[in-house]
């Protein structure tokens, strides 16, 4: 079964986030590092899983503490469906926690990070590296 996150025209970023100013601070930081790259906007697990079935996904940046779950949570599920296990994930979280990374690196996430410390670079270098490995 091919994966759902071989690289998209143009790719796809599906940024989970239930923080307005930090959904516009990510998109940004997003369109930085690929210009021509979409994104979609969820504000829940759930909204994340309904774009995730819909849309093929180069990449998800989520907050860990949703309103209806832990990205890590999310994350860790896809880890377990063939469909989904090689999208990259980065979670950009103001609170990094030593169980949550445990559960992260089960997942594959390829980096846990504060939310200041997103940036077009890092974007960038997942993305080309999804993109060698497609």
């Amino acid at each position: 079964m091919q994966c759902r996150s071989q690289p998209a025209t143009p790719p796809c970023c599906l940024i989970v986030e239930d923080c307005t100013r930090d959904q516009e601070r990510l998109t940004r930081a997003v369109h930085h590092a690929h210009k021509d790259i979409f994104v979609h906007l969820a504000p829940t697990v759930r909204a994340a899983r309904q774009c995730i079935a819909q849309f093929p996904v180069s990449l998800i940046l989520m907050e860990n503490t949703l309103p209806d779950g832990r990205g890590v949570e999310l994350a860790l599920d896809l880890s377990q469906h063939a469909q989904f296990r090689c999208i990259p994930v980065i979670i950009a979280t103001d609170w990094p926690s030593p169980f949550m990374w445990h559960k992260a690196k089960q997942a594959g996430v390829r980096h846990v990070v504060a939310k200041d410390e997103i940036g077009p670079m890092m974007i960038r270098d997942v993305l080309n590296m999804n993109r060698a490995c497609g």
